[in-house]
């Protein structure tokens, strides 16, 4: 994934303020989907990459709520906030609410596409690390309720042995399981599983 593959989506109900921003971006060589409303957005977004541009005051549900929702939907696209000159303390809220940066109007044209422009580059960062732990996960699930407890005693540096008394089977089930166990997960060696399931500790789903 790069900043040629991911979406800038601007959310704003001010018609000719937000065509002129698209018409920015896309002569910038941005891919833009436009928004009049917070609503429309939520209704047509379905997890692309990229990042979003969002006005913090707006008809209906507002930018900050929209952050409200994508935190309760666990969307994790990054938000630029666009504020006017009265709502600079709505937009150290957004802020508080993880947006990465306003841009309060009127905004210099290069200072905006800068910042877009390093905003993709983390995205990428983001998205990257979303997919890998969304795979992860996906291969937890795949276990069976025995192989994850074999699989959390192999971390621990258990022997076969040691794992077929402390689960009361024998060592050739302990066996079994630990080799499924490493097919499912798609690792070779135990340091490769210790790795991913730090990977998982760390950053739960």
């Amino acid at each position: 994934m790069n900043a040629d593959t991911q979406t800038v989506f601007v959310v704003d109900d001010d018609q000719d303020f937000r065509d002129s921003l698209v018409w920015l971006l896309e002569g910038a060589g941005h891919a833009v989907q436009g928004y009049d409303s917070a609503e429309a957005f939520l209704a047509a977004y379905d997890g692309q990459a990229g990042c979003l541009m969002l006005d913090v005051r707006m008809a209906g549900m507002s930018g900050l709520a929209l952050q409200q929702e994508m935190e309760r939907q666990q969307l994790t696209l990054p938000v630029i906030i666009i504020t006017g000159h009265g709502d600079v303390a709505m937009a150290v809220q957004a802020m508080k609410n993880r947006a990465v940066d306003f841009l309060e109007k009127p905004f210099d044209d290069e200072i905006l596409l800068n910042l877009v422009s390093s905003t993709l580059k983390n995205a990428e960062r983001l998205f990257e690390t979303q997919a890998r732990q969304q795979e992860i996960e996906r291969r937890w699930a795949s276990l069976s309720k025995r192989e994850r407890e074999v699989a959390e005693l192999v971390v621990t540096g258990l022997a076969n042995r040691e794992m077929a008394e402390k689960l009361a089977i024998s060592i050739k089930t302990v066996e079994i399981h630990r080799s499924r166990v490493m097919q499912k997960m798609e690792v070779r060696k135990v340091a490769e599983l210790v790795s991913v399931l730090g990977e998982r500790t760390q950053n739960p789903a």
